[in-house]
């Protein structure tokens, strides 16, 4: 990681962003069709909330490794531990990758993990 001057505004916006894209992925109807789309879009948006904690604290990530790490060392309360935010980084890279396709018990595990950890990430960030 590197430092650069901290951008609480581009933080903000990309926090909305986030937000935005969760809410609308969690109203998508989980089919087999949508299964890709539903958990790349889960950890794209957790993806999102690390990058705007990093840009509010003026730190630049140079992959999404050191992005989770991020997360994972807040301090928040969750119904779910946020390692299993590293679950969802490889089930989006095997999607992205190798064409997989999420079985509906891990889409429904990301939508899970979705539910008990991005809001209460996000209220902290």
């Amino acid at each position: 990681m590197r430092e650069k001057q901290p951008d609480k505004k581009n933080a903000r916006s990309m926090l909305e962003a986030a937000n935005r894209d969760m809410r609308y992925t969690l109203s998508l109807e989980v089919s087999e069709d949508a299964a890709a789309t539903i958990a790349r879009n889960i950890y794209e948006c957790f993806r999102m909330l690390e990058n705007a904690l990093l840009m509010g604290r003026g730190v630049v990530a140079d992959d999404h490794i050191e992005q989770i790490r991020a997360l994972l060392v807040l301090d928040v309360e969750t119904s779910r531990p946020l390692g299993a935010i590293e679950k969802l980084r490889k089930l989006r890279h095997n999607v992205n990758y190798n064409g997989y396709t999420p079985t509906m018990a891990e889409v429904h595990d990301a939508l899970d993990v979705a539910n008990a950890c991005f809001h209460p990430l996000s209220k902290q960030i």
